[in-house]
């Protein structure tokens, strides 16, 4: 299994409104953070692992993409930090962690 990444606001959209019918993992990551190195290896390993196939994995690099990372933010309600991971399903935040909290067991935990 393996994630988008998205780097447009038309493409948050698309799998925003998706999340009414399919759940959707975000994970937020900072290319020049450490702690954020590590929290998208923990992301990789779980999606290396046995991952959910019902749910939409994208991913967005909020240096890259300032505006989509806001844009997530404002329409979850969820406020920005990085790394950060959220589950949304029918448009609707259900779980979020940040920094240390992103593990491949905390992730299985919440989703399996």
């Amino acid at each position: 299994m393996s994630y988008k990444e998205i780097t447009s606001i038309e493409e948050w959209n698309n799998v925003y409104e998706g999340s009414a019918t399919r759940p959707l993992i975000v994970f937020k990551h900072s290319t020049t953070c450490p702690v954020s190195a590590n929290a998208h290896q923990e992301f990789n390993q779980y999606l290396d692992g046995k991952p959910r196939e019902d749910v939409e994995y994208v991913l967005v690099k909020v240096i890259e993409s300032r505006p989509v990372s806001n844009q997530i933010a404002e329409d979850t309600s969820v406020k920005h930090e990085s790394p950060q991971i959220i589950f949304i399903d029918k448009k609707e935040k259900v779980w979020t962690a940040s920094h240390w909290s992103i593990t491949k067991a905390h992730i299985t935990a919440v989703l399996d």
